[in-house]
């Protein structure tokens, strides 16, 4: 069993940044990959980017390519989005969450967060 925690949400203007935070518990978390997704009111969860358990590895979808930057640090046991020069459509809840592989596909993620929300005001 693993438990994630997000933070790091809040309002922030067009083009600002933010840094999220997912914080996860167990001494396992070293052995899962991560990804983060989100969701924009009426939309449906989508895939934002994911993670291989030593890092190795990452998978951005296209719409956060090249502004957002996904990161963990085992030894904090915290898994990281740095996003950069934000877009109103970005506005979302955004989800931390953990898979047995590295995968974009929702239902191979095992463990999920409560979420955090970001808004990108223009």
């Amino acid at each position: 069993q693993v438990q994630l925690v997000e933070s790091g949400g809040g309002l922030v203007q067009a083009g600002g940044s933010l840094r999220l935070s997912c914080a996860a518990s167990g001494r396992t978390f070293s052995s899962y990959a991560m990804g983060w997704f989100r969701q924009a009111p009426g939309k449906e969860r989508k895939f934002v980017t994911a993670i291989s358990w030593n890092g190795g590895s990452t998978y951005y979808a296209d719409s956060v390519k090249d502004r957002f930057t996904i990161s963990r640090d085992n030894a904090k046991n915290t898994v990281y989005l740095q996003m950069n020069t934000l877009k109103p459509e970005d506005t979302a809840v955004y989800y931390c969450a953990a898979t047995k592989v590295l995968t974009d596909y929702i239902h191979d993620y095992d463990y999920w967060g409560q979420g955090t929300q970001v808004t990108v005001s223009s």
